[in-house]
């Protein structure tokens, strides 16, 4: 390492993360330290991002692909090393470490093969890619905007992948609010989901101390308001339903519950787990979500819950984070 160690480094993410969820109406970006095991050999070569029965995760900060059909059971490790990772149709995004204090977004093939990298600002938080492959985004803790009264905010961008346009921020979309036009400086953007078209999109919108659901139009840069008290929406393969973080009596002091909206009604169903999930879960199926919780040590583990509120949350995958279905 040149500056700093990996494990020291990473220490100070934990920490400065901690307070980054304190101040940034608690959005956590927490990830505790594992004791480290290098990745096998040959890791990329064996990790593919290729859609098949196959999940992909993040075990120990790196890249890692389990059977579909036994994620329990053994799992291959890449060496590429990530805070975040998601893939669809072949392409892949991995928020990683370009220096001891700063991150980029990195754009992946089926091979790993890095074909776009854009650097970006603060603590890696959320990542996505569209359904087709398309359109890659993120979701970052930044400091220093002065109408904090923490001095941290988000930052959330969008990547079109196949002409490179790159949206670095969404904070300069025209916004619509309750069907009037509406400007705030205090506006952040976090977790977002794009729909079949690669134009419009989902997203989590914070002003004036609430948290709304907007609905985006990339071409258009525009944003509307939907719903109040929606986080870290996550559209389903059949683009009917969100998967979102519900914080309990609106306050996220108190938590979250995972929640189901259905856009068409926009009724909202509880999912069976009860805990805290400070997550952008992942559709496994159009019937089941996946996300991250983590042990009273720190250590995270992936579970899963369908969707219609039956059931009872389950174990999928042990000592991993940053779930996604290769589709």
């Amino acid at each position: 390492m040149t500056a700093m160690s990996t494990r020291a480094k990473f220490g100070v993410v934990v920490a400065s993360a901690v307070l980054l969820g304190a101040v940034a109406a608690g959005y956590t970006a927490t990830a505790a330290e594992a004791p480290r095991t290098p990745p096998p050999a040959g890791g990329e070569q064996a990790v593919t991002l290729a859609p098949g029965p196959r999940l992909l995760a993040i075990t120990d900060r790196h890249v890692s692909t389990v059977a579909a059909t036994d994620p329990a059971g053994p799992r291959t490790v890449a060496g590429l090393e990530c805070l975040r990772v998601y893939a669809a149709a072949g392409t892949g995004v991995c928020l990683k470490p370009e220096t001891a204090w700063s991150y980029q977004v990195v754009v992946l093939d089926a091979t790993l093969r890095e074909t776009r990298a854009v650097s970006v600002p603060g603590l890696p938080n959320r990542a996505r890619v569209s359904a087709s492959g398309r359109m890659v985004s993120w979701t970052t803790f930044v400091g220093g905007d002065s109408y904090t009264s923490g001095g941290f905010s988000t930052r959330t961008g969008i990547l079109d992948t196949r002409t490179g346009a790159t949206v670095a921020s969404l904070e300069g979309f025209a916004i619509t609010r309750d069907g009037r036009a509406y400007r705030n400086p205090d506006v952040n953007y976090w977790g977002v989901t794009v729909t079949a078209d690669d134009n419009r999109f989902y997203a989590t919108m914070s002003t004036g101390g609430k948290r709304y659901l907007v609905r985006g139009d990339l071409a258009a840069r525009t944003v509307e308001t939907l719903k109040e008290n929606v986080e870290c929406p996550s559209l389903s393969p059949d683009g009917a339903r969100l998967a979102f973080k519900q914080a309990v009596d609106a306050d996220p002091a108190k938590g979250w519950r995972l929640s189901v909206l259905d856009l068409a009604s926009m009724r909202v169903t509880a999912t069976a787990e009860t805990r805290s999930v400070d997550d952008q879960a992942a559709w496994l199926n159009d019937g089941k979500m996946a996300y991250t919780l983590r042990r009273d040590d720190g250590q995270p583990d992936v579970w899963s819950v369908p969707a219609d509120g039956s059931g009872t949350p389950a174990l999928v995958i042990p000592g991993a984070e940053s779930p996604s279905p290769l589709t």
